[in-house]
């Protein structure tokens, strides 16, 4: 099978098709997420909850995103290959921001950087995708904003935040962004920003009407010992092994059946 690119992930938004992604951090995993058929694999900076048992995602270095993503990438010869920038990492300036995402690539074979943040992170992405680093971006609950957010809550569900959450999403847009990651953020105000923009969205709580779905690979396979959270499934159950679940939440995403409204966040 062709390998899925950034043209690829366009071409299924324009068509309609939903788009499939999931977190890896090691080779064995990836290889299988790749065989199943996965169109995106994200080596997230979730490794520090989910690989490392950390509180949230702040401690992770660059280093240990060059280390995962480097395993990840021996493992994938299909999906497009979405590397997180870790906090700290691109914060202090585009140039900051080029140094790291350039270890992310050369040394972990990243394909895509995603940073989190809004307007203040436009000109960083534009500085990027200026200079050859295509980036995804990231609005809604982002997690490591988490000690400024109050903790892991839904945003946007009022007026005023929603309409800074849809105006960030064209601002990043403009600025060069190919796609974007839409977490824990209405239904309605997903299904609004979708329509809005011309770069896939990939949501994560926010709903079925995003061009595509993201979840932790600890989470939909109910291995993580701590609680998951409500936008999550676990595809293990009812399943032979792992691959099957892999393909059932695929199938599943390619069909709209995920997320349903249990899994979804309303506006106020």
């Amino acid at each position: 099978m062709k390998p899925v690119t950034l043209s690829t992930i366009r071409e299924m938004k324009r068509r309609g098709e939903k788009i499939t992604c999931l977190t890896a951090y090691d080779y064995s995993f990836a290889s299988l997420l790749d065989r199943a058929g996965i169109d995106m694999v994200m080596v997230g900076d979730s490794l520090g909850m989910v690989m490392q048992g950390h509180d949230s995602t702040l401690p992770v270095s660059v280093a240990d995103m060059v280390y995962h993503s480097r395993c990840v990438a021996r493992g994938v010869s299909r999906a497009l290959l979405i590397v997180d920038m870790p906090f700290m990492s691109y914060q202090q300036s585009p140039q900051h921001a080029m140094a790291s995402a350039g270890r992310l690539m050369q040394k972990g074979g990243a394909q895509v950087v995603k940073l989190e943040g809004g307007e203040p992170m436009a000109e960083t992405v534009r500085f990027l995708v200026g200079r050859g680093i295509p980036v995804c971006a990231h609005l809604g609950l982002t997690p490591q904003s988490v000690h400024q957010l109050g903790g892991y809550r839904v945003q946007g569900r009022e007026t005023t935040t929603a309409e800074r959450i849809r105006r960030d999403a064209k601002l990043l847009q403009e600025a060069g962004a190919s796609l974007l990651v839409l977490e824990a953020v209405p239904s309605e105000l997903a299904k609004t920003i979708t329509a809005e923009l011309e770069i896939p969205t990939i949501g994560i709580g926010a709903g079925k009407d995003c061009d595509g779905q993201v979840l932790v690979l600890q989470d939909m396979l109910g291995i993580y010992p701590r609680p998951s959270p409500k936008f999550s499934k676990n595809f293990m159950q009812g399943t032979a092994d792992i691959e099957a679940a892999v393909k059932a939440y695929i199938a599943a995403v390619k069909s709209g059946s995920f997320p349903g409204p249990e899994h979804s966040f309303h506006s106020v």
